[in-house]
């Protein structure tokens, strides 16, 4: 088993190696970061335009068919009042009014999916996260502190464990 440079487990590293996994680490973890950025953002941008679609739907809705189903919704209010056996149903006027009515109630609820999903994607702040998160780290990193060397007894201990770890790795290979 060897450590993310190559050295064997256990060994000890210069300072050299140490700071270039570090360093390794270090740009992984930046990398990591800009890429969950970059989701988050791909995220809010999605549901703006599910916003701007159903902002898009409303009005067309609205403006195409007012002309069409107000004709028929009108006709058919008149008809189901009693204009279709001679006896003359409601007014006209009332039926294109109630017909208008109802594209207008389509139209309201088409908007208020509209709002939800643009109050979805203002909340989002997926980038304000991670900023906040590189400087959680960055602030981590600044007050981190070497460690102080250990005595001569402990290192023996360690170099004298590190022997026995390789003596048992070649003896099982």
């Amino acid at each position: 088993m060897s450590a993310p440079d190559g050295s064997p487990v256990g060994a000890e590293r210069s300072i050299g190696q140490l700071f270039a996994s570090a360093t390794t680490e270090m740009s992984a973890l930046v990398h990591d970061e800009i890429a969950l950025a970059k989701a988050q953002l791909k995220q809010d941008v999605k549901r703006g335009a599910t916003s701007g679609g159903a902002f898009t739907v409303a009005g067309a809705i609205l403006v195409f068919s007012l002309p069409m189903l107000n004709f028929a919704l009108a006709y058919g209010i008149q008809a189901w009042t009693g204009g279709h056996n001679g006896e003359g149903g409601w007014n006209l006027g009332w039926c294109f009014l109630l017909s208008f009515a109802a594209n207008v109630l389509i139209a309201l609820l088409l908007g208020l999916i509209g709002v939800v999903f643009a109050k979805k994607a203002k909340k989002g702040k997926g980038p304000q996260k991670v900023a906040a998160s590189m400087k959680e780290t960055a602030g981590v990193l600044q007050n981190a502190k070497p460690h102080p060397r250990s005595d001569n007894k402990v290192l023996e201990e360690r170099v004298r464990d590190a022997k026995a770890i390789e003596a048992v790795a070649r003896s099982s290979s």
